[in-house]
């Protein structure tokens, strides 16, 4: 899939605060729609961190020299992601740039040009644009690129499947009776079907789920993703290589990043999600596109994958015209 066009268009500025899942999500749609990309990460005091979106005094200097000087000359387009970012574009609107906003920012959206949430946020509005889960770039030639960047994986035993771990939210009580349950489950699957599994922690996962899950896995056929400690992490070429997909409950990331490829998704103990995020995979409970994750589930019917990227890039570009 290519979403850029032929005749790369003006500079974008990517806007986020460091955080992986926001940086993710600004520089899928930058890269989408085309043109050079230039990123700031935003170094915001506690006042900034505190009340964005609002605006507190001197809101613009206290990003720092480097978004004070982007104040007097906006680029042509600024994307944001995040709460702080929320800020920072909606700061360069009243200067003069136009600027899109990733994610609900809790305020009024008319301070931005366009603002792009996801559906479960229930945000409305004619300058709203609403998606399922979240943005990234994953589409079948990224999927295949990281088919070649791990082969070894493609050699494990079939049927391969992805065990995707979060960690415990505000929202979701993913803590390790959880995982016990989750790992008690996989290991019916493979004494049942066979085959392997591809193992990914993230940065949110507690260390005792992770110090749990590697005396587990050490009686499992497969490859395991921890930490740097493990080597490179696989995390890509699981989701290239998986023929099913087993997500933590508490990751709207993982949850759409798996679901944009043809694997089937089991979620683990979805009810232990509450809020927004609850609302999220019973939406894709209706469609049929994830499953909770049931010791007797495992089936490997492949299916649609869910891709809304070039949806929303498509509706971007139309927005920015009027």
């Amino acid at each position: 899939m290519s979403t850029s066009d032929p005749n790369p268009g003006p500079p974008i500025l990517v806007l986020h605060d460091g955080a992986a899942g926001n940086r993710r999500q600004a520089l899928a749609l930058a890269q989408a729609l085309g043109g050079p990309v230039h990123e700031l990460q935003l170094d915001a005091d506690l006042l900034v961190r505190t009340l964005a979106p609002r605006c507190p005094p001197g809101a613009g200097a206290r990003f720092g020299p480097a978004f004070t000087a982007l104040l007097a000359q906006p680029p042509a387009l600024a994307i944001g992601c995040g709460r702080i970012a929320a800020l920072a574009t909606r700061l360069l609107k009243k200067a003069g740039g136009r600027v899109v906003q990733i994610l609900d920012p809790r305020i009024d959206p008319c301070h931005w040009d366009l603002v792009i949430a996801p559906e479960h946020d229930g945000l409305r509005g004619e300058n709203v644009i609403t998606l399922i889960g979240s943005l990234h770039p994953i589409d079948s030639a990224w999927l295949a690129r990281a088919r070649d960047d791990f082969p070894a994986l493609g050699r494990l035993p079939g049927p391969r499947t992805a065990l995707l771990l979060g960690g415990p939210t505000r929202a979701v009580q993913f803590d390790r009776s959880a995982f016990e349950v989750l790992i008690s489950k996989l290991e019916f699957w493979l004494a049942r079907d066979g085959g392997s599994v591809m193992l990914c922690g993230s940065r949110r996962t507690p260390k005792e789920i992770a110090r749990v899950a590697r005396e587990r896995f050490s009686e499992m056929p497969g490859v395991l993703w921890l930490d740097a400690a493990d080597g490179e992490n696989i995390y890509s070429g699981a989701l290239g290589w998986a023929d099913r997909i087993i997500v933590s409950p508490d990751s709207v990331n993982m949850i759409s990043e798996a679901c944009a490829t043809s694997a089937p998704v089991f979620i683990a103990e979805p009810d232990r999600a509450a809020g927004r995020v609850r609302r999220f995979i019973a939406s894709l409970e209706a469609r049929g596109r994830v499953h909770a994750q049931t010791r007797d589930a495992g089936g490997q019917v492949a299916v649609e994958p869910l891709l809304e990227l070039p949806r929303v890039v498509a509706a971007v570009r139309e927005c920015l015209r009027r």
